[in-house]
């Protein structure tokens, strides 16, 4: 559905985004992160038709953005990061107005803009002043314009920004369940909201992509064949470090806030022997369960990689 091929922006001497490279397939949610001035709102400009990039090529819907960027625009929703709203007029005249623009035919425009306004749960303002409206309620419309046309393509820039935790998982649960029927770039901070909502994320960093892959994947070939076991056990913790460091692949026991991190380097899943070596021994087992990276683990490991050794190319 997106493919991003050698794409490279510069600004004279100054590179935004170089030489990178991701496809979305349709009906994905792919996550886009990196750093402050990384690359990724010039990546989505590009993507848009915003802006057009120095070298490479990109085809969003099967359109190339250079050279067919009106048939890009009407298969996409844009959401940047600072909505482009009109504060004078009320949310149904703005709504109204950018129907028109996206070409919804007019006997449609009520039923899409109802549409629009239930999906960002803003029908109860939709005659209210956008001025006068909260950042909060701002950036719904912005979405709300973005979906008006029931895009194939949604690009997302920040989209929960001002919201209330409230908000923001309404805004999520919209967003994953518009999967399926929409392919979606989503750029956030908000780490978990990515973890929670995204199938895959790409991460850039110095206008590079560093890594694209599922966040289990990035895991994998971060910690290589190691993996990490949180057990909790009661008894005397030396005691249940021992038995637990008898078991065949563990490489490290530490005991923590409770609970016992083991660290294996077996090639098979050693959660079924250490249940079996706790119980022998008469200790009470009250958990056990697998322990990835998380995505900020992940992030953060790779953008100080980055920072530090040049790219990483996972």
């Amino acid at each position: 559905m997106i493919e991003v091929q050698n794409v490279s922006k510069s600004y004279g001497p100054v590179h935004a985004v170089r030489d990178i490279s991701f496809s979305v397939k349709r009906g994905e949610i792919l996550g886009f992160l990196g750093p402050n001035g990384a690359g990724k709102t010039t990546t989505m400009r590009i993507l848009s038709c915003f802006m057009p990039a120095t070298a490479g090529t990109a085809r969003v819907a099967g359109y190339d953005v250079f050279n067919e960027a009106m048939e890009v625009k009407k298969r996409i929703g844009y959401l940047p990061e600072n909505p482009p709203l009109y504060l004078e007029q009320t949310v149904d005249d703005f709504l109204r107005f950018v129907a028109g623009i996206k070409g919804v035919p007019s006997q449609d425009v009520k039923s899409k803009i109802d549409r629009a306004l239930t999906l960002t749960s803003t029908m109860d303002v939709r005659h209210r002043i956008i001025g006068k409206l909260s950042k909060g309620f701002r950036q719904r419309i912005g979405l709300a314009q973005a979906l008006i046309h029931e895009p194939e393509i949604l690009i997302l820039d920040e989209p929960t920004v001002g919201l209330d935790p409230a908000q923001i998982i309404e805004v999520r649960e919209l967003i994953k369940g518009l999967a399926g029927d929409h392919t979606i770039i989503l750029s956030t901070h908000i780490l978990p909201e990515v973890e929670q909502t995204c199938d895959r994320v790409v991460i850039i960093n110095k206008g590079q992509v560093v890594a694209e892959d599922t966040t289990t994947g990035l895991t994998r070939k971060l910690q290589g064949a190691a993996s990490t076991v949180k057990l909790e056990a009661e008894g005397e913790p030396e005691a249940v470090k021992a038995v637990l460091q008898s078991v065949e692949g563990v490489a490290n026991v530490t005991h923590t806030a409770g609970a016992y991190m083991i660290e294996s380097t077996a090639d098979h899943d050693i959660r079924s022997d250490l249940a079996k070596a706790i119980v022998k021994k008469d200790f009470k087992l009250f958990g056990l369960q697998r322990v990835g990276m998380n995505l900020e683990e992940i992030f953060l490991q790779l953008v100080k990689s980055e920072n530090g050794a040049g790219r990483n190319e996972a």
